[in-house]
């Protein structure tokens, strides 16, 4: 069976799309999104924070004064964390933030919030959303007749006209089909793809 996405441009897109009920007709699966987005973040951060332990710091090798008769409290290093030129008690260490995610748990997640943006009406198809030229301004007059603040774009190939041409304007991205995003799909209110990108996605996905 197949459904219809409706186009941005009914006059030149000949009003809808036929898709596959398979990848775009899926129940909303709000646990497996969260894991896929929450994923997705934890993959782009970077863990490259490090401190340095006592250990780490140089020097404090010597006893700053003797065990007893100073007065003072006890102290075998100048390098104990409750020295201001100490090492940190609990110092951070890089790590990788990375979770690991089997490729169908993925594609049953794209293919849930694919759907509830279908139902929702956030997800349309356009055969000219295309630029024919590099200008933001030409550009940013189509963008602003799209019902919504933050848009998605998908398409097959990122052309440079279309990278230009979109690349300033704020709340809009472009993404290709093979390098979808879920936490892209999310956040957008409209997500527009072009016939080739639904097509790369049904392949992808199915």
């Amino acid at each position: 069976m197949s459904l219809q996405i409706p186009a941005l441009n009914e006059k030149e897109s000949s009003g809808s799309v036929d898709v596959n009920e398979a990848v775009f007709g899926q129940s909303f699966n709000e646990t497996l999104v969260h894991q896929l987005v929450v994923r997705h973040l934890a993959g782009a951060r970077a863990g490259t924070k490090a401190q340095k332990t006592r250990s780490d710091v140089s020097g404090g090798g010597a006893k700053p004064w003797r065990q007893k008769g100073t007065g003072r409290a006890r102290s075998g290093t100048t390098r104990s964390p409750v020295w201001r030129t100490g090492g940190v008690a609990f110092a951070a260490r890089p790590r990788n933030y990375e979770q690991k995610l089997n490729k169908k748990m993925f594609r049953v997640g794209v293919r849930s919030i694919l759907s509830e943006l279908l139902r929702q009406n956030r997800l349309v198809v356009s055969t000219d959303i295309l630029p024919t030229s590099p200008k933001t301004k030409e550009f940013n007059q189509l963008v602003k007749t799209i019902d919504g603040k933050r848009i998605l774009i998908i398409v097959e190939n990122v052309d440079m006209n279309l990278a230009l041409a979109s690349r300033n304007i704020p709340y809009v991205e472009v993404i290709e089909a093979m390098n979808l995003s879920p936490v892209l799909l999310v956040a957008a209110d409209k997500v527009i793809a072009t016939p080739g990108a639904l097509q790369i996605l049904q392949e992808r996905l199915a």
